[in-house]
């Protein structure tokens, strides 16, 4: 089982009887399986149980983290830099919405962070991503102003942390960080 379709990414392989076995989690929406029978056997087969998103683990620290971030007092001691690195890693490898969430909390983290809080260039990895499904609504002139919720949250992300550096003076690291060379060439020529 796994979480991606070539089975590389949180790869849990399971053979025998049941007892070897044990409860495992995958981050995002999709779960992929494949069952193979070596024919030693006559028995019919597994069978498991997939529970989507667990009570108490994502969704109640996002609740808590959330309403942390909404209490000024409370920021002062938050170790901001830490959740902006964990909230951005989550964001690159959850899918659905517990995607959309951990860019909520970027979105919060941005606009009570100072100098210092947030290292915006660990942002590239989601601007590789925004800048594809760009250039693919882009293409697609079929459902031309529909955007996705994802895509939504990505473009307001990165519009609330473009006036953010702006305001705190360092708007070209930014930029230059999360860009390729091949790109600003590609928008120099343009």
């Amino acid at each position: 089982m796994s979480s991606s379709s070539d089975f590389q990414q949180d790869r849990h392989s399971f053979s025998g009887s049941p007892q070897k076995w044990t409860d495992f989690e995958l981050p995002g929406d999709t779960l992929y399986y494949r069952f193979t029978s070596d024919m030693s056997n006559t028995e019919w087969g597994y069978k498991f149980t997939v529970t989507a998103g667990h009570l108490g683990r994502f969704q109640t620290g996002f609740e808590i983290l959330k309403q942390m971030l909404s209490e000024e007092r409370v920021i002062p001691h938050l170790p901001l830099t830490k959740i902006w690195e964990w909230q951005v890693g989550v964001a690159c490898r959850q899918t659905g919405h517990q995607r959309l969430k951990a860019i909520h909390l970027l979105l919060k983290t941005v606009q009570c962070s100072s100098q210092g809080d947030c290292d915006f260039t660990l942002l590239k990895p989601l601007w590789q991503l925004f800048t594809h499904m760009e250039n693919n609504s882009c293409q697609d002139t079929a459902k031309p102003g529909i955007l996705l919720p994802l895509h939504r949250a990505l473009a307001e992300l990165f519009f609330v942390t473009e006036n953010r550096v702006t305001e705190l003076g360092s708007l070209q690291e930014y930029l230059l960080a999360l860009n390729t060379e091949d790109h600003l060439h590609r928008c120099t020529a343009q």
